[in-house]
């Protein structure tokens, strides 16, 4: 049985992004949700043997891709309605620590950041707006 969620995941990728960049993108982005919107988190896993294994998120995470300007246009549009985001720079491909990636997107202006990714977490339908123009991902 499937549910239907009233709030929606979803991560939008720069469409000139390598496999493993997409990949790495995803995988950064939507650990930033989960750390801060505990709703969205679901119950903890255990296998028949009882082992433990960690909880993950409750619904599915939807995945676009989009140009450049898609990229802006929903990343101003997730600033205006105030959804909880994630972005994720093309100056983070070459830091290899968490303090440097805070620090290479605080050194630019919202307006100049060189978005390669954004999450977004939030009611179904103002989250299909944000993503006007993307595409889901292949």
């Amino acid at each position: 049985m499937s549910t239907r969620f009233d709030t929606k995941i979803a991560v939008l990728l720069r469409e000139d992004l390598a496999t493993w960049q997409r990949l790495n993108v995803t995988a950064f982005l939507v650990s930033g949700l989960g750390t801060r919107l505990p709703e969205v988190i679901g119950e903890p896993y255990e296998d028949a043997d009882g082992v433990p294994y960690l909880p993950m998120f409750r619904q599915p995470v939807l995945v676009f891709e989009g140009t450049k300007e898609t990229l802006a246009s929903a990343h101003a549009k997730a600033l205006s309605r105030a959804l909880p985001r994630a972005v994720f720079t093309g100056d983070l491909f070459t830091t290899g620590n968490d303090t440097d990636n805070r620090a290479a997107v605080k050194g630019v202006r919202t307006e100049d950041l060189d978005l390669v990714g954004l999450a977004v977490y939030g009611p179904r339908n103002a989250v299909d707006k944000v993503l006007k123009g993307a595409r889901m991902h292949p």
